[in-house]
């Protein structure tokens, strides 16, 4: 496969400005992370919605209430996942979240009893689906930048923002992943990795993979010396190949809903899906690392 240096260009571009906004939201403070994410998160559930209405044309059809209902109960949940981190005007966005979240549950099936016009299960499992997929996702990734927020120190309990570095390598070896899989893959790629996603190679797809392990423990270890090497060794593998099965999924969405691509947002890779594809599948896996490896 040769690289296309037309394409790599706009790719590039586009990587730049993309890698710019990421960064101002990743370390700018939690604020800025929380917003950053809620936009990717509504994002992801707009061409969420739009894949599988094309995949299923009554899902397409659902009420108002229950398309942007359910974008808002996803919402909730990143709300409760704040934990105790954020507060507006004394309010706590974790208690927050879990009553609204509690009254969506309640008052959405309701609504949709009373007014829709044909109820069916599968679109609530399609719903179902994208809370997991995408809501609870990106909840586990506030939860990944505000668990290290807190340091205990005898009795008292020190705020120091230090939970901005395991997103932050997450998401670099993401990113790293994808490149190095498109340079290697269009240097030396010469085998077809799935029928899903036919332009992936294995040569591509395992090369990325290796070097972005390579990378994120070297970078990782000079700059953190005393940290425990194998930490970043086990979060860029799992992101790596969680990463790649996040991409077969949804590549497997956009062919059954027939597209080249879930969005239009960025020129070069497509929509927010399209970018965030593979940390919607690891997040929760490398969360479950952290929390009962590294707490």
């Amino acid at each position: 496969m040769a690289l296309n240096k037309a394409t790599f260009r706009t790719r590039a571009l586009t990587a730049l400005v993309f890698c710019l906004v990421m960064l101002a939201g990743l370390l700018i403070g939690p604020w800025t992370f929380f917003i950053l994410f809620s936009i990717i998160h509504f994002g992801c559930w707009i061409e969420f919605q739009k894949l599988v209405g094309r995949i299923d044309p009554e899902y397409a059809a659902i009420s108002p209430f229950h398309k942007y209902g359910v974008m808002i109960a996803g919402w909730c949940m990143m709300l409760y996942f704040t934990n105790d981190a954020f507060t507006v005007f004394g309010l706590r966005l974790h208690a927050l979240g879990w009553w609204l979240g509690l009254t969506f549950a309640f008052v959405l099936p309701i609504v949709e009893l009373l007014f829709a016009k044909n109820i069916r299960l599968k679109n609530i499992g399609h719903s179902a689906f994208g809370l997991i997929y995408i809501s609870l996702s990106w909840g586990l990734m506030i939860d990944l930048r505000v668990m290290f927020m807190g340091v205990e120190e005898g009795n008292e309990r020190v705020y120091i923002d230090t939970g901005w570095y395991i997103p932050l390598v997450l998401i670099a070896a993401m990113w790293i992943n994808d490149t190095m899989a498109y340079l290697v893959g269009s240097w030396f790629g010469k085998t077809p990795f799935s029928k899903i996603s036919p332009k992936k190679t294995w040569e591509g797809t395992a090369g990325g993979a290796f070097l972005s392990i390579i990378i994120i423990t070297v970078a990782m270890k000079l700059i953190m010396p005393y940290s425990n090497i194998w930490n970043w060794i086990f979060i860029s593998s799992i992101a790596s190949i969680a990463g790649i099965i996040g991409d077969l999924l949804e590549s497997k969405l956009k062919r059954l809903a027939d597209v080249k691509d879930s969005g239009q947002i960025m020129p070069g890779h497509g929509g927010f899906l399209d970018r965030f594809d593979s940390l919607l599948l690891a997040t929760p896996f490398v969360w479950l690392y952290v929390v009962f490896m590294m707490k």
